[in-house]
């Protein structure tokens, strides 16, 4: 088969992908237009090509939209944990079911190869699973006053109608995340998806009308204008949380907003994370560490390995094996058979990319591998690893969001911790070493709120995912998922 052949099929399998998604807004149960009648435009990034068009919320539809859910709210809280612990398990075995079908439509719309996309809706789905299982586990306390003189009995509510916004990265599995948690905590919500990758997240809404989820207590509202929509839900009274997932600078706008009517927030925010190769680290382990840590999602994720300090004496042969590892990818299109590299998101994205390794060359940093663009249509950046990077470098202090390694030397572990820590972000951090007091030594000193020991990968829906400092406030999956959805009440009584 050709290229030009592969290319054509892959365009007709990803425009039968999406025509079956609806596209309009969902409000209080039911598919409706905008109230504008406007619709905007979504990107294949590996062709540069309109899939479709969506309905351009505005303020009218995010009023409606949060209306809808405070309405639902008192049935919803009041439906038994095991009823919603069904419907989010029915919601698993949906998405699981159609994995291939949802892979193939979120790598149309945001890129990532179309094994990388299968990983994600498996990863998805087992938010919906773990907190079917959290939604019966929903438990209090009791017991008497230092005194004697009372009982004190304290029970977990549902925070009440809930803010939903998500990134474009993961489209899916952000949904997933903040839908899961709440829905067993029974709350309900509106949501606004990233405007760039919206078709993931609408495919979802139309699997959990299938589970059984009762009008109202899901509202969707996509937008161009984030603010034209998320503003008015801020400001309504209504809302009683907030969950964000996203830049750091947008997170504070909402942490402003929210101050306001006193909301609970949730913030998962930007990401600077190091990654640290001590000499004793096994090196085959720390590439493959390294390349999974950098190279999930083309680089474009917050715990991505920003900054790579790899210790003096084993600096280069560290650079030439990894160089190896990320020049033999293959880059194109993600729904065609052995890519392993797929595009950027947008081409605001690329520039930047290229931007910051052009900072980073001028300022002393050697080019090892990649470097550049591939000709031709399609936001592709190649593999890159740059060695001999200035501390002033851009990417040093910016989150790059690309498929660029920037490999730092260090000399000792004080030294490199410092380093490490030297960013107001503290999301993830990574450490590969042999050495059992090391890693807990480090470890412990990183300024982050998650840290992978001779892993690359730190995502799991079992795991409590957030950050510290700039990085975000709450917890995302694990135990404490839930407990972001619930507020505590204590009742006093007499002892008789």
């Amino acid at each position: 088969m050709t290229t030009e052949t592969s290319s054509s099929s892959v365009a007709e399998s990803a425009r039968r992908g999406v025509s079956g998604i609806s596209t309009d807004l969902f409000i209080n149960g039911e598919w409706v237009p905008s109230a504008s009648g406007r619709r905007f435009d979504v990107v294949n990034p590996a062709t540069e090509e309109v899939i479709t068009t969506v309905a351009n919320g505005n303020a009218d539809d995010a009023r409606r939209a949060i209306e809808a859910a405070g309405a639902a709210q008192k049935d919803w809280a009041a439906t038994p944990p095991r009823v919603r612990s069904e419907i989010l398990r029915r919601a698993y075995d949906l998405i699981m079911s159609r994995q291939d079908e949802l892979a193939l439509v979120m790598t149309t719309e945001m890129g990532k190869p179309l094994a990388e996309a299968r990983g994600e809706v498996a990863y998805a789905a087992e938010f919906f699973r773990w907190f079917s299982e959290e939604a019966v586990r929903i438990g209090g306390d009791q017991m008497v006053t230092g005194d004697g003189a009372n009982r004190i009995m304290v029970s977990k509510e549902p925070v009440g109608p809930c803010v939903l916004v998500t990134p474009w990265n993961f489209p899916l599995a952000m949904g997933t995340r903040k839908i899961g948690p709440a829905i067993a905590a029974g709350c309900t919500m509106v949501f606004k998806p990233a405007n760039l990758t919206p078709l993931s997240s609408l495919a979802l809404v139309d699997i959990l009308i299938e589970a059984g989820l009762p009008a109202g207590v899901l509202n969707v509202v996509c937008t161009k204008s984030a603010s034209e929509v998320v503003t008015p839900w801020m400001e309504s009274g209504i809302a009683r949380k907030v969950s964000f997932t996203g830049s750091t600078g947008v997170g504070i706008r909402l942490l402003e907003q929210a101050a306001q009517n006193v909301m609970r927030s949730s913030m998962e925010l930007g990401g600077n994370a190091p990654l640290i190769v001590f000499e004793d680290a096994d090196l085959d382990r720390a590439v493959e560490g390294a390349f999974a840590a950098k190279m999930r999602n083309m680089g474009e994720a917050c715990t991505a390995a920003n900054r790579i300090f790899v210790q003096s004496s084993v600096a280069e042969e560290f650079a030439a094996m990894l160089a190896r590892r990320l020049g033999a990818l293959t880059v194109g299109n993600g729904a065609i058979d052995g890519t392993d590299v797929g595009p950027l998101v947008e081409e605001k994205a690329l520039t930047k990319v290229q931007e910051l390794v052009d900072d980073a060359v001028a300022k002393g940093a050697r080019v090892v591998c990649g470097g550049s663009r591939p000709e031709g249509a399609g936001y592709f950046y190649s593999p890159t690893v740059l060695t001999g990077v200035d501390p002033s470098a851009h990417l040093m202090t910016e989150e790059i969001f690309g498929p660029v390694a920037p490999l730092i030397p260090f000399d000792t572990e004080d030294e490199v911790v410092a380093m490490a820590n030297d960013t107001p972000w503290g999301l993830a951090g990574y450490l590969f070493t042999q050495d059992l007091d090391r890693a807990f030594r480090v470890g412990d000193a990183l300024e982050v709120g998650m840290v992978g020991l001779n892993t690359g990968i730190v995502s799991n829906p079992a795991a409590p995912f957030g950050g510290i400092k700039a990085s975000g406030l709450g917890r995302e999956g694990g135990r404490v998922g839930i407990e972001e959805f619930l507020e505590t009440k204590y009742m006093a009584m007499p002892r008789r």
